[in-house]
């Protein structure tokens, strides 16, 4: 992905990303500042999958001292337009 990203586009890929990861999920009612593993009954290795798309797709490092920032929408949106 490009530079400048928009919240809207992070929040696109990211929806995207959960959505591959819990197809079951409920995206539409996913509460933007809850914890995705609560809210989607993510397991560690569900959230680890996702770590790894999310620097696939962004080309971004998250170090594991950072994954609770990345736990919710909300925090995802804002780590990842402040990088880009």
């Amino acid at each position: 992905m490009s530079a400048g990203l928009t919240a809207e586009e992070v929040k696109s890929a990211v929806l995207r990303i959960l959505g591959d990861i819990a197809p079951e999920a409920d995206l539409k009612s996913l509460s933007p500042d809850a914890n995705f593993r609560d809210q989607l009954d993510l397991d560690s290795m569900d959230f680890l999958n996702f770590v790894i798309a999310l620097h696939k797709t962004f080309r971004v490092e998250v170090p594991e001292a950072d994954y609770p920032k990345y736990a919710s929408l909300n925090g995802c949106i804002e780590q990842l337009t402040a990088r880009h």
